[in-house]
């Protein structure tokens, strides 16, 4: 391989990104765009879920139940009403997704000890959201019907108690429990896959579209010569995308970064290579860049995003949608990117993820060399 020739066509590819501000562009702005997009409409949390009351009792003790609702960071009350077809408009109109109603007899019940059943009525349309919320009203209810039990037995002169049993949460990694901390890391995965495929699945077909390559082929570059001057280029963006990610990341998210950078940066250039070299195939086989693009887009964007474990965990999967899993090199990217994000180990627990992120750059850049051919056909 001579280096001077390989130095020659990353030039030439260079000078032409510089002239193409479109390309230039999609290199640099849309993986932006993008992390700032996604980055702040995708969550997970469920908070300040709008929440309606029908208090039938309107007494002390019926507020007071209800402000454990109001004082939660999870529900936010927005409004009273007085029927069951308020609540049915408020739920239709989306102005809540749970209405609370509580019975007449509340404050006589609960002040002589007698069992007591509030109606909670919530918005299905939205599974997550509803299944979710009911566990945090849940919640609450059983530690207002503990606290008032306790109240209830030292009132009438009864031996203190105490919970026979107290649980104490440590949560690792996440203390926070924010979602964008295990979002923005995923979704750097993801983004890096889509562009680095996109951009270089346009450039061999551009080259062959535009009647370039028969000149190309003329000259005494050799086919690995120019697949690696052509990456070269797409490379160098690539790693900037990645530092202007994780900069993003860090300055603008907030998002912590425990690892070791170096590490981060080594296993992503070595996901970048095998993406670009995947893009690069594409861009040879295709020999269109309309075609390229959208099957670069396709065989990208939607495993990267639904099967890589980004938003869904693969272990939820069925069987079968799991084993696809394997083969999206995005996945173990991802699963790269979590760890040393939010847990902050080494090779020493990564080294199998590692290794098949090396094995997926080796295949693509050896395939794209055995598929491209110096010749008019």
């Amino acid at each position: 391989m001579n280096l001077r020739r390989v130095r020659a066509v990353a030039r030439k590819e260079f000078l032409h990104i510089l002239r193409d501000l479109r390309s230039l562009g999609m290199a640099i702005a849309i993986p932006m765009l993008m992390l700032i997009l996604f980055g702040y409409a995708l969550t997970v949390d469920v908070d300040n879920v709008p929440t309606v009351v029908w208090d039938q009792s309107g007494t002390q003790t019926s507020r007071e139940f209800l402000s454990r609702f109001g004082g939660s960071p999870y529900f936010s009350l927005v409004g009273s009403v007085r029927d069951y077809g308020a609540i049915e408009r408020a739920i239709d109109t989306r102005e809540a997704l749970v209405a609370l109603v509580i019975p007449t007899d509340f404050a006589e019940r609960i002040e002589t000890g007698r069992r007591v059943s509030v109606q909670m009525i919530v918005d299905g349309s939205d599974s997550n959201t509803a299944t979710i919320a009911i566990g945090y009203a849940e919640a609450i209810a059983s530690i207002y019907s503990q606290q008032v039990a306790i109240d209830t037995l030292r009132r009438l002169g009864g031996p203190q108690i105490r919970a026979p049993l107290e649980m104490r949460p440590r949560v690792w990694f996440n203390a926070d429990m924010e979602s964008r901390n295990y979002i923005i890391p995923g979704l750097i995965a993801v983004i890096m896959m889509v562009i680095a495929a996109l951009l270089t699945s346009l450039t061999v077909a551009r080259e062959w579209e535009r009647g370039t390559m028969e000149q190309l082929i003329s000259t005494p570059v050799t086919g690995p010569e120019l697949i690696l001057g052509k990456l070269i280029p797409y490379f160098a963006i690539g790693m900037l995308d990645v530092l202007l990610a994780v900069l993003m990341g860090h300055f603008l998210f907030q998002v912590p970064l425990r690892g070791n950078v170096a590490l981060l940066f080594g296993m992503a250039s070595v996901f970048l290579a095998g993406t670009l070299a995947m893009g690069m195939l594409i861009s040879i086989v295709t020999k269109s860049q309309l075609l390229a693009s959208q099957v670069a887009m396709t065989t990208t964007f939607l495993p990267a995003f639904l099967l890589s474990g980004f938003m869904i965990p693969v272990i939820n999967m069925p069987l079968v949608i799991r084993a696809v899993t394997y083969v999206v090199p995005a996945r173990y990217f991802v699963t790269l990117l979590h760890a040393i994000y939010l847990k902050g180990v080494g090779l020493e627990v990564l080294a199998f993820e590692a290794i098949l992120l090396t094995v997926f750059g080796a295949v693509m850049v050896l395939v794209a060399n055995v598929k491209f051919k110096k010749k008019l056909t």
